[in-house]
């Protein structure tokens, strides 16, 4: 079979829009609030793939392009979304075959034994194969201070396997920053196979009264306007205290005011409430929060309703 000659029109737009990149951005962008650098760096990526896809069709032989990944950033910024997004975006243009994430962390890759971290990884790849790997808090594979820690063993089998199948299977390590760049120094055969590195802001605290307003409409929820107020108060207050997980910490304070004005409403059974009473959150469903007293409610942001 020939390919086309030199002077062939390529149409980039249509084999864009046929792998549906377009709709999975614009989806990218109803989901998450601000992250601008990070929706920057995806559309460059899909950009370089639907170049190589074009450039195959017409005979131009190239080594595929590295997809592993890093993304760094604090909990609560949109990683594992973002990583959901690239993996439909990798499926749509061919470069996995099912386009799904298997989520992993330390225990689920490192065993406790001798002979035990080998198969338990290989599981780990096996289910992730045709898809992304995302690998949290991947720091924690290596523990140079115990000399008995099988983690070493975990990210050697992931090189080998990341070198081998990086036609069909992506890996995305994730954790915060300044873990992640000391996880890489110690790792270079590591560093060298992640070629897209992604760093993920801290919203704004408007970005978070945003993405709030998101959380309640999805729930057939509204703010009062007393409430939008206190809120907002409360997002301040928040972001000066320890464990702050972004939009995590976000949902969690929702969760918690559904909570209290279920409590409120409940109080006055017996008189009749419309729709609108069920819907709306008012001031003191905010302000009876522990925050304004500057204090932290459930403790570590990992944690149920922090």
């Amino acid at each position: 079979m020939g390919y086309p000659s030199d002077d062939t029109l390529i149409d980039l737009q249509s084999a864009y829009d046929g792998a549906g990149i377009q709709a999975m951005l614009d989806q990218l962008d109803r989901e998450l609030i601000g992250l601008r650098p990070v929706k920057a760096r995806i559309r460059e990526i899909a950009a370089l793939l639907v170049v190589d896809r074009a450039r195959q069709q017409v005979g131009l032989e190239t080594t595929p392009p590295s997809l592993h990944m890093s993304f760094t950033g604090r909990p609560g910024t949109g990683k594992t979304t973002v990583a959901e997004r690239m993996s439909n975006i990798l499926h749509g243009l061919g470069y996995v075959r099912k386009g799904h994430v298997v989520t992993a962390t330390r225990d689920d890759l490192v065993g406790q034994y001798i002979g035990h971290t080998a198969p338990k990884t290989r599981e780990m790849l096996k289910k992730a194969m045709g898809g992304v790997l995302f690998i949290d808090e991947a720091y924690y594979l290596y523990r140079p201070e115990n000399e008995r820690d099988y983690g070493a063993e975990a990210i050697e089998i992931l090189l080998q396997v990341m070198e081998g199948n990086r036609d069909d299977l992506v890996v995305i390590f994730a954790g915060y920053k300044e873990r992640m760049d000391i996880f890489y120094q110690s790792n270079p055969g590591l560093s060298s196979r992640v070629a897209n590195h992604i760093d993920f802001p801290d919203y704004s605290a408007a970005e978070l009264l945003a993405i709030a307003q998101l959380i309640l409409a999805a729930e057939n929820y509204r703010f009062s306007e007393e409430a939008s107020l206190a809120f907002a108060e409360y997002i301040q207050r928040r972001m000066q205290l320890p464990f702050f997980a972004n939009a995590r910490s976000i949902r969690n304070a929702i969760d918690r005011a559904r909570m209290r004005q279920a409590n409120r409403l409940f109080s006055r059974m017996g008189s009749p409430l419309t729709k609108l009473d069920l819907m709306t959150l008012e001031a003191v469903d905010i302000t009876i929060s522990r925050v304004f007293a500057g204090e932290l409610e459930g403790g570590d942001p990992a944690r149920p309703l922090s």
